[in-house]
C-alpha cells in the first residue's frame, strides 16, 4: 500500500472544513453583496457592531479573527456607505469606538433576519441532535 492510498485530501478535516465554509457562504454573500454592495469582512463588521452596539476596530479583529488590515479597509468602506460612525475612545485617543448609524441598524437588522433564515435553510435536512452536534463539533475547532 502506498502512503498516498492512505491519505485523500477530500478527507483531510481543513480540506472539508474549507470546501464546507466557502459552499456555504456563497449563496449568502450574493444577498448582502447585491443588496447592499458588501464585501465579507464588511458585513462581518457589520455584525459585530450589531450584536455588541460598538466595538473598537482591535475587538472586532480579536473576537473575528480578521486581520487590522482588513477590518480597517472595511471600516473606511462602511463609513463611507453610512453603515457606521466612529467616535475617539476618551481614555486612549489612538483607538475609535465605531458604532452602527441608524441605517447602519436597519441593514443589520435585515441581514440578521436573512442570515438567521439563511442557517436554517443549511440545517432543514439535518434532525435537531445532527445540527447540535455539528456546531459543538465546529465551536470545538474554532475554540469558541
Amino acid at each position: 500500500m502506498t502512503k498516498m492510498a492512505d491519505f485523500d485530501l477530500k478527507d483531510f478535516l481543513p480540506y472539508l472544513l474549507n470546501q464546507a465554509a466557502e459552499a456555504s457562504s456563497v449563496e449568502f454573500q450574493g444577498y448582502y453583496k447585491s443588496k447592499y454592495g458588501m464585501l465579507r469582512t464588511e458585513w462581518r463588521v457589520v455584525f459585530h457592531l450589531g450584536r455588541y452596539d460598538h466595538m473598537t476596530a482591535k475587538e472586532i479583529c480579536d473576537r473575528a479573527r480578521i486581520h487590522k488590515t482588513k477590518v480597517s479597509r472595511a471600516v473606511a468602506e462602511l463609513e463611507k456607505k453610512g453603515l457606521l460612525i466612529r467616535r475617539r475612545v476618551d481614555k486612549d485617543r489612538r483607538h475609535e469606538d465605531l458604532v452602527l448609524t441608524p441605517y447602519g441598524r436597519e441593514v443589520f437588522d435585515d441581514l440578521y433576519g436573512a442570515a438567521r433564515d439563511f442557517d436554517r435553510k443549511l440545517v432543514k435536512d439535518m434532525t435537531k441532535e445532527e445540527q447540535q452536534l455539528l456546531r459543538k463539533c465546529l465551536a470545538r475547532i474554532a475554540d469558541l
